[in-house]
């Protein structure tokens, strides 16, 4: 684990944009005035290929995809954490922890705000200010990881009745963008956010943010689930998958804060915003972490204070009918090898990638790799599905995969699962 990422601007996106991480660096202006955007942080430098990333279903696993460029082919690399029960952070958490859904009907704004509304924090130090939500009657307290990035000195929470204390960083997870603070305060001054269940949310389904924009704290906004399965990239320069778009107004000290269901409960961390070259401020894109991918990343934390996530080391491709009617590649579903990255579990197991690239009809297909056809015993008929076998499993793990390979024939292989590296641009060294 490694919380030592040096930020760089962000490429720009569509139409001269360019995401952001919703975290302000600097102080609240004194007497409430909005907070100026100019001095803002890019954290995070790009989401992939216009966000057009398959990813995952919103009924699939959430999942880490490491990103390495190699010429020639595409750029996916496949590492995930292994799916938990969702009561395994709360069990982690303590008996308290509120991680099963809430029983009952739906709320308004207003009811749910009053209700949660004073579980969500401002976290401040030394380089700015951020959001956080409190887990549980012990004082753990979620946010991002580029939150808490580059503080010096005392982190400090800030309540709903102003009270503010100091903020023990338990663990960092770079790879997934979520970091676990610690309050020491008594379990009746703690409003706890209950995590609910982002496999289950619906495209067009109503959200509710609550952070603390431009300083301005506690501030609610609301919108719908735009889109799911987004991929968006971590401060430490690998993916993060399965990521919930809304267009509920997200701005600079957004970042941490929760992404509600009408039910009350968390769905997501606010993390990233596309500004559509506005400077800094919210145009309808916003991007929450999946808080079952969360929930596994704060049982390893509260284990053991770090992180581990699932690698295999590829770069991948989809097949379809369409390669398969111009490419006699023995079959017509499947994951296409792309790359394999040096040194990674895939290289040592001797998986093999794509020596060339083709279009059809506008769209880029890797040719010449093995194409993996199954995973453990069960058929794999796209990226999305090797992304699932691999999430299904923790680093050591074997994974047995059935390939074709470009001569036509086809072999059985078996690779241990290794771990995530820290630091990808270690890769290309």
């Amino acid at each position: 684990m490694s919380d030592n990422w040096t930020p760089t601007p962000p490429p720009q996106g569509p139409s001269g944009g360019a995401y952001r991480s919703p975290y302000s660096t600097t102080p609240p202006p004194v007497g409430g005035a909005p907070e100026p955007k100019r001095g803002s942080r890019m954290v995070v430098p790009v989401l992939v290929a216009a966000l057009l990333s398959a990813g995952l279903a919103a009924g699939g696993t959430a999942l880490v995809i490491d990103r390495e460029a190699a010429p020639g082919t595409t750029t996916t690399v496949i590492q995930e954490a292994p799916p938990v029960e969702a009561s395994a952070a709360g069990s982690a958490a303590g008996e308290d922890q509120p991680v099963a859904a809430i029983a009952g009907g739906t709320m308004d704004i207003a009811q749910l705000y009053e209700k949660y509304g004073a579980g969500v924090v401002r976290i401040d130090h030394s380089q700015g200010l951020g959001s956080g939500f409190v887990i549980d009657k012990d004082g753990h307290v979620l946010t991002n990881a580029h939150v808490v990035d580059g503080a010096q000195g005392t982190i400090t929470v800030s309540f709903s009745n102003d009270e503010r204390v100091e903020a023990e960083v338990i663990g960092v997870d770079n790879a997934t963008d979520v970091a676990l603070l610690k309050v020491d305060l008594p379990a009746s001054a703690l409003t706890v956010v209950p995590l609910g269940d982002s496999t289950s949310v619906a495209v067009g389904e109503p959200v509710v943010a609550i952070g603390n924009p431009f300083g301005q704290d506690r501030t609610v906004t609301s919108g719908i689930v735009s889109a799911l399965a987004r991929e968006i990239e971590a401060p430490n320069g690998f993916g993060i998958n399965g990521v919930i778009q809304t267009d509920a107004a997200i701005n600079q000290g957004n970042s941490g804060g929760p992404l509600f269901d009408m039910a009350g409960r968390v769905i997501g961390i606010n993390s990233q915003i596309y500004t559509g070259g506005t400077g800094g401020g919210n145009v309808g894109l916003g991007y929450a972490v999946p808080i079952n991918l969360v929930k596994e990343v704060v049982a390893d934390l509260m284990a053991t204070g770090k992180a581990q996530h699932a690698w295999l080391g590829v770069q991948l491709s989809d097949v379809d009918p369409t390669l398969a009617s111009q490419v006699k590649i023995g079959t017509d579903k499947g994951a296409m090898i792309a790359g394999v990255t040096e040194g990674s579990p895939a290289a040592e197991a001797g998986l093999r990638g794509a020596t060339g690239e083709i279009t059809i009809e506008g769209r880029s297909y890797a040719v010449g790799g093995d194409v993996v056809v199954e995973a453990d015993g069960k058929p794999v008929e796209s990226v999305d599905e090797l992304r699932a076998a691999v999430s299904a499993r923790e680093p050591g793990d074997d994974l047995k995969l059935v390939v074709k390979r470009a001569d036509g024939s086809t072999a059985d292989i078996t690779v241990t699962l290794g771990n995530q590296p820290q630091d990808p641009t270690a890769l290309a060294r």
